[in-house]
């Protein structure tokens, strides 16, 4: 066989390579192996490059060591497990006053409210607006909680700063790319949700228009995504809140609420979460599930959270500044 024909039949790494394959056992004329070395010795080498990630300053390989957010007076992204708990939208001044009661003795650490409700259907309801944010304020002053609240315009950033300590990105407006460049000059760290069909490359992207513009406070939120399966809300992927964690430096929590949708899946949802390294937790609780004016059959009573915090954290750790 020529040696044409031999290299024809060589594996792909090895033509990559600039090896010639050699037959077992075939001792080649002194000639032939003469020019072999000379061509192996003349073949140019592979050349391996690594390429770096698109998220450039989101990416772990830019910062390996995991950053901790600071909202208000908690600290995320320590290793102990961050809890934030409320009602999903703000109904009442004495709806979200009785709620941050409840949680904090519970042993939250952070309080959530919805004062702005993008939904799906124009009837739904939509929040209440300032007047709610002025009754979030209010309600953690009174517990020593910090807020964490939705933001969903640019024009809205500066009013929902003055009320919050962490200002959320809906899973909506996850690529809502005018709305984030604004949030990346804010002094006030940032939740970013994963949107509903979003790959993790995508949601680390939309987290580096935040850092990219000089705001390194993120906290990046798994709320589940849009797959075939029709028998929860959505599909909690766990295993990319893990694969999150070794990619990105920035604290990774969880909303089991909105990721299962279903009010009995959010205890063991949760601890799934713990378990796989989440920094924390988003947790939907309201005083009456049932009389919600949004999102009530994902929602805990305050009785149902009590019982899972105690599952979560029979020894409380320290979380605050």
């Amino acid at each position: 066989m020529n040696s044409r024909a031999l290299h024809q039949q060589a594996t792909p790494a090895a033509r990559v390579m600039g090896r010639r394959p050699t037959r077992p056992g075939v001792r080649l004329p002194d000639g032939q192996a003469q020019a072999r070395r000379a061509a192996d010795a003349s073949a140019p080498a592979a050349i391996f490059v690594k390429q770096a990630p698109p998220f450039r300053m989101a990416s772990r390989e830019s910062h390996p060591e995991g950053t901790i957010v600071t909202a208000g007076c908690v600290l995320i992204g320590t290793g102990e497990l961050v809890v934030m708990a409320g009602p999903c939208s703000i109904e009442s001044r004495q709806q979200i006053r009785e709620t941050a009661r409840r949680v904090k003795a519970a042993g939250a650490d952070m309080l959530r409210g919805g004062a702005y409700k993008p939904r799906t259907s124009p009837y739904d309801f939509q929040g209440l607006g300032r007047k709610a944010l002025g009754w979030l304020a209010e309600a953690g002053r009174e517990t020593g909680l910090p807020v964490v609240t939705e933001v969903l315009s640019p024009e809205d950033v500066d009013l929902v700063a003055e009320h919050a300590d962490l200002l959320q990105v809906g899973a909506r407006n996850m690529q809502n790319y005018a709305l984030l460049r604004r949030l990346a000059t804010a002094t006030k760290p940032v939740l970013l949700k994963r949107g509903p069909s979003a790959t993790i490359q995508e949601w680390l992207l939309a987290a580096e228009y935040l850092l990219s513009g000089g705001n390194p406070q993120v906290v990046l939120c798994e709320r589940g995504i849009r797959t075939f399966e029709t028998a929860t809300r959505n599909t909690l992927d766990l295993a990319g809140v893990a694969l999150a964690k070794q990619l990105t430096h920035l604290p990774v929590i969880v909303d089991p609420s909105h990721g299962t949708g279903k009010r009995a899946l959010v205890a063991p949802a949760s601890r799934a979460a713990a378990a796989v390294g989440a920094d924390g937790l988003l947790i939907e609780v309201h005083p009456c599930p049932g009389r919600a004016l949004s999102d009530g059959e994902q929602s805990l009573d305050p009785r149902e959270f009590v019982e899972l915090m105690l599952t979560l954290r029979p020894h409380p750790a320290a979380v605050r500044t």
